[in-house]
């Protein structure tokens, strides 16, 4: 493995995207992740900095861009630190998708 690579399991539960790493495993193994547009068919499939995700998660979608491989499990600013969201937030519910109020 070279220097800043990781398996996508390990990473996105240091990342802490999921709660557990068999999570993780089920995750990628689904098919609900792709690296930069590729769909990811094992939990082996190694990410490196610089690489986009897009995750499928149960009612959202998130968009993240590796910056770094974890070392561990830490608290959520260093989790943080390793992805920059690239998810536009969601409009509030009472707004249509051009900021204009649904209720009169």
């Amino acid at each position: 493995m070279a220097a800043g690579e990781q398996r996508i399991d390990k990473w996105l539960f240091f990342a802490r995207v999921v709660k557990s790493r068999s999570l993780a495993q089920k995750l990628a193994i689904s098919g609900a992740v792709r690296v930069n547009r590729d769909k990811v068919d094992h939990a082996a499939r190694l990410v490196r900095p610089g690489d986009v995700l897009t995750i499928r998660l149960d009612r959202s979608v998130r968009v993240l861009r590796v910056l770094t491989s974890g070392d561990r499990r830490g608290p959520a600013s260093e989790a943080a630190a390793l992805f920059e969201e690239l998810t536009s937030p969601a409009p509030p519910a009472d707004t249509d998708e051009q900021g204009k109020s649904l209720s009169r």
